[in-house]
């Protein structure tokens, strides 16, 4: 157990460098004025800088085995690459092409159309995002909001993450036999993808109309239910540590402004109500770091914990940490906080978004209840109760 254990959390070299390699990725090449002037583009991302993340710094293809053109890494090396480009808020479609539709694709049945895109997303060339419903915790008989008859594809699903730059949509569907995923072009007859209106700006989302489009079929059944499954347990593990990585640079910002920011002749951090706010903060961040790590390490590898328990602890936690950190952060910058010339407005609303992806925290807490609850047996006495 003690080996285990110290397996969990011993971080490599070359996890190191990949963390190191994009935090100076995210500084020279993602400032916060081409942030800015990126979410008023139409596709919201640069497909340059997007293929460099790919083939410079493969931090697109850790999920793909190296068979099919990938870096074959795990999904702790993802969720350090998810908490360092979640702390620069660098946009893209990271949540649709990486976090959903690869590791759906990756857990689907082999075949030369699935490798071939694989290979694609993986160096950038292609983007992607998963057309399912992805506001709560994942459920085979929920998740589709698409039927499918045959190869037939009809419904509507709002609210994508990515999907109005996606090149290739993963569809997840519920056919008679059960769940289907499939493969549609966006730009093929009856697709339509209509960019909606986003509370976070740096992460567009769409509405998705199938009107009986045929799709490439993937996986059916029991195939399809285990690759969506992987999908959004991997998803949720990343989520997890983008928010961690968001907490954490708002922390970063405030402390430094706390540090140079005067009041009455003396810096505001001096002052025991903003230290104690900011010491408040960091143990917050440090426990949802680990949380989402944790998470990552259990998706990998079964024997650290029950992965799906161990992703609606990270959501848990790391929404309501993220949320609760830039609602301090914003009020700890004072007025400026508050204005949209300041970088803690974008940085809160994509801490409430992300609070409403794949689950809110009374969702997964929920959850953790059924998954904690029913594994029980049957000699588990009635706690006692302090009554004095």
């Amino acid at each position: 157990m003690a080996e285990q254990e110290l397996r969990e959390f011993d971080v490599t070299d070359e996890q190191r460098e990949l963390r190191a390699a994009l935090h100076r990725f995210a500084e020279r090449q993602h400032d916060e004025a081409t942030l800015r002037r990126l979410v008023d583009t139409t596709d919201g991302f640069d497909r340059a800088l997007w293929a460099r993340l790919g083939t410079e710094l493969g931090a697109l293809s850790l999920a793909v085995p190296e068979d099919l053109g990938g870096a074959g890494g795990t999904c702790v090396d993802q969720a350090v690459a998810a908490e360092e480009l979640g702390a620069a808020l660098v946009t893209g479609p990271l949540l649709g092409t990486v976090a959903l539709a690869v590791p759906a694709l990756v857990a689907a049945p082999a075949g030369d159309g699935r490798d071939a895109l694989l290979a694609a997303l993986a160096d950038g060339s292609r983007t992607a995002a998963l057309v399912a419903r992805l506001t709560t915790p994942y459920d085979g008989a929920s998740a589709a909001g698409v039927t499918a008859d045959g190869d037939r594809l009809t419904g509507t699903v709002e609210h994508v993450p990515d999907a109005g730059a996606a090149d290739v949509l993963v569809v997840a569907a519920a056919g008679p036999e059960g769940p289907v995923l499939a493969v549609v072009d966006p730009g093929a007859d009856g697709v339509r993808v209509q960019r909606c209106g986003s509370f976070d700006v740096t992460r567009p989302v769409g509405r998705v109309v199938l009107d009986g489009v045929t799709g490439t079929v993937l996986a059916t059944g029991a195939d399809a239910d285990g690759a969506l499954r992987h999908a959004f347990r991997t998803a949720g593990a990343l989520l997890a540590a983008e928010q961690a990585g968001i907490a954490r640079r708002l922390l970063d910002l405030t402390v430094a402004y706390a540090k140079e920011r005067l009041q009455f002749g003396r810096p505001i951090g001096s002052f025991q109500a903003v230290k104690h706010r900011c010491a408040d903060m960091l143990v917050a961040v440090e426990q949802a770091r680990t949380a989402a790590l944790h998470a990552a390490w259990a998706v990998d590898d079964p024997r650290v914990d029950d992965a799906d328990l161990a992703v609606s602890i990270a959501q848990a936690t790391c929404s309501e940490t993220a949320y609760r950190v830039a609602a301090d952060a914003v009020q700890l910058h004072g007025g400026i906080g508050f204005t949209w010339e300041h970088v803690a407005h974008l940085y809160y609303k994509r801490a409430v978004a992300d609070a409403a992806l794949l689950g809110s925290a009374e969702a997964h807490r929920e959850r953790i209840a059924v998954l904690v609850l029913d594994t029980l047996g049957d000699d588990v006495r009635e706690p006692r109760v302090a009554t004095g």
